[in-house]
């Protein structure tokens, strides 16, 4: 049944591709963001053009940290799910401008929190980060395992929400799951992002900078299926103490709220050299190599563990990395490149 969505970030990357599954599937869908600059504004405007030719989409462009905009938002549309992708993102940003980090993560988390205490939504769906597990060496990462030691600010801060969001659902029956993401990539990207920042240094035939001298590996998700693990764990509301079955095996539900914590990860991670070789193959280019030691904040490998997710929801589509890469390049080629001009 066509229900009101609210997704914060909707000009965003995920939440665009998030925001165009739902109106796809019939709902009406609020987009909220304020649309900053910290990557082009005409990307972020572009996705919001798509949106708005489709019936059933409104946007609200502000800050989530705006007194009152978020409260206002809740009482006028009462939107039946909730799903926060707004946040400043980035690991090495956040040690240019950590501030743009506690405004938005903290204080747009804390109006949001407030808003739906106000107007409860059926279900609060919170984005997290794989970041969050910093130095945990233990891998592939459980939600059950420790996540106590970030290595950025970043990550941090998008631990902080998951407290308070915890908080929150303890005390007012708030029905809320946080989503870990793993290195999502694919169609209309950020450009801060290392394929995307490959991509454009490879199609200038300039050097891309390979971290850690290329001993580093991720578990590259791509968004499409994403976006699948979000629509169907959004129908995963977690139930509140006193209400619960049998216990799934590995659960991270709360045992005071009606709250847990899911990867969203492709469980396979890839090397990175492979990675940009595959990348290399879908653009039809190679590229130069400077090799560099690590950045701080960033971490060697991550490595999703998904089985509570598919405990929840089933099996999830896998899109092969090549075909991932493929589909990136098409759209990139076509969509957004821009050739240097000729000296």
């Amino acid at each position: 049944m066509p229900e009101t969505h609210l997704v914060t970030g909707a000009a965003g990357f995920i939440g665009f591709h998030l925001a165009n599954r739902l109106l796809k599937e019939g709902h009406r869908v609020i987009g909220f963001d304020s649309v900053t600059e910290y990557y082009d504004p005409v990307l972020k405007r572009r996705r919001l053009e798509i949106l708005g030719k489709q019936e059933g989409f409104d946007f609200v462009e502000e800050a989530l940290e705006t007194p009152g905009a978020l409260d206002a938002l809740f009482s006028h549309v009462r939107p039946a799910m909730v799903w926060h992708l707004a946040a400043q993102a980035g690991v090495r940003y956040s040690l240019e401008a950590p501030e743009s980090y506690l405004q938005s993560n903290i204080t747009g988390t804390f109006r949001l929190l407030e808003a739906a205490r106000a107007h409860p939504p059926r279900h609060l769906m919170l984005a997290s980060t794989s970041s969050v597990y910093g130095a945990n060496g233990k891998m592939p990462y459980a939600e059950t395992d420790r996540a106590d030691w970030q290595m950025s600010f970043y990550a941090a801060t998008k631990k902080a929400t998951e407290a308070m969001a915890h908080s929150y659902a303890h005390l007012y029956g708030l029905p809320t799951t946080m989503f870990r993401f793993f290195t999502v990539y694919g169609t209309w990207g950020r450009p801060d992002m290392a394929y995307f920042k490959f991509a454009e240094r490879i199609m200038a035939g300039r050097p891309i900078d390979i971290y850690n001298h290329g001993d580093m590996s991720r578990d590259f998700t791509y968004v499409d299926d994403l976006v699948e693990g979000l629509i169907r764990l959004g129908g995963a509301v977690p139930p509140a103490p006193g209400a619960r079955g049998a216990p799934i095996p590995g659960d991270s539900l709360s045992p005071v709220a009606p709250w847990r914590v899911v990867n969203i990860g492709n469980s396979a991670p890839v090397k990175l050299m492979d990675f940009v070789a595959a990348l290399e193959r879908a653009l039809g280019r190679k590229a130069k190599y400077n090799f560099v030691g690590m950045q701080p904040g960033d971490v060697p490998a991550t490595w999703a563990d998904a089985s509570l997710l598919e405990a929840l929801v089933g099996a999830l589509p896998r899109t092969p990395l090549e075909v991932g890469l493929r589909h990136f390049a098409e759209w990139y080629l076509m969509e957004y490149h821009k050739p240097e001009p000729v000296a």
